[in-house]
């Protein structure tokens, strides 16, 4: 199943743009190490909801701005997300065969140039992002991006959830662990379209309340799909979390009161952007996708 296949038109196009920049800011396989480059580009072009780069585009086009200079943080914020999931799929972290709907990175090219790949990645995302981007917000945007990956965002998140494996976390607990492990990219996305619209701090306050809510919904919506969901579907192994005595939304609050964090949250996240009006259109529509998704 096509995992973009509910978006509009516009979306679409833009996944599109994606996919073309990643395929051209990614190293081809014919160079040397060509074994490395394979692997890069088997965890980045290997389908995939790409919604942090179109939270970028989407952030950018409610504030006017539709042009080259949005495609840099796309590209980074996915090269970002790519080197995450082949790391947090490695037998010492989530031990996981699957992902989108064929085998890890590591089950194809090994652990050690899945490592590799995922060093590379990382480095990548950062050299894209100081190579084009506007002087005016470029030392800016390197720190919201370093930020969202460090201890105090992805790492620091997936760090609090290998130490949560088998207990019984408080909801607060649980948010403040997604909202580093999940949050932080999503919210680095929003903020690094912004700040190449050239965003007062007005407009990031708000986007930034915006980018929160979507990415605590993200995840609660992933908690409900890992205990509803089928693998065929979601592209991932089902009931993984549950397997792995890993905490949940619906482990602490039960999937009624998941369902209705959701709604709270989207509310939320609808809310934020209202002032913006016809030009949230695209931020609108991922908002509610992040809540209906089915994989």
């Amino acid at each position: 199943m096509n995992p973009n296949s509910k978006l509009g038109p516009a979306l679409q196009a833009l996944i599109r743009r994606a996919d073309e920049a990643l395929a051209q800011a990614l190293p081809a396989e014919h160079l040397p190490p060509e074994s490395l480059h394979r692997a890069m580009r088997y965890a980045v072009l290997g389908g995939g909801k790409r919604l942090r780069p179109l939270l970028v585009y989407a952030a950018g086009a409610a504030l006017g701005e539709h042009g080259v200079v949005l495609d840099a943080p796309a590209c980074a914020v996915e090269l970002i997300h790519a080197y995450s999931l082949v790391h947090d799929d490695l037998p010492a972290m989530d031990d996981d065969a699957m992902r989108r709907g064929r085998p890890t990175c590591h089950i194809v090219f090994g652990e050690a140039m899945a490592i590799l790949a995922g060093d590379a990645l990382q480095a990548l995302a950062f050299e894209l992002l100081a190579h084009d981007i506007h002087a005016t917000n470029g030392i800016e945007m390197l720190r919201v991006l370093g930020r969202a990956c460090g201890a105090e965002g992805m790492a620091g998140g997936q760090a609090l959830d290998l130490a949560a494996v088998g207990r019984k976390l408080e909801l607060h607990e649980l948010e403040h662990m997604h909202a580093c492990k999940t949050g932080a990219l999503i919210r680095a996305s929003v903020r690094l379209g912004a700040l190449a619209a050239g965003a007062d701090e007005d407009t990031l306050d708000a986007l930034d309340r915006y980018a929160h809510a979507v990415g605590l919904a993200f995840q609660v919506r992933d908690d409900i799909l890992d205990v509803e969901g089928e693998s065929a579907v979601i592209g991932k192994t089902a009931g993984k979390d549950a397997a792995a005595d890993k905490p949940t939304f619906p482990s602490i609050i039960g999937l009624d009161a998941s369902r209705h964090r959701l709604d709270e949250l989207i509310h939320a996240a609808l809310a934020a952007i209202k002032p913006f009006g016809e030009r949230a259109v695209l931020l609108d529509e991922l908002a509610r996708y992040a809540a209906a998704r089915h994989h």
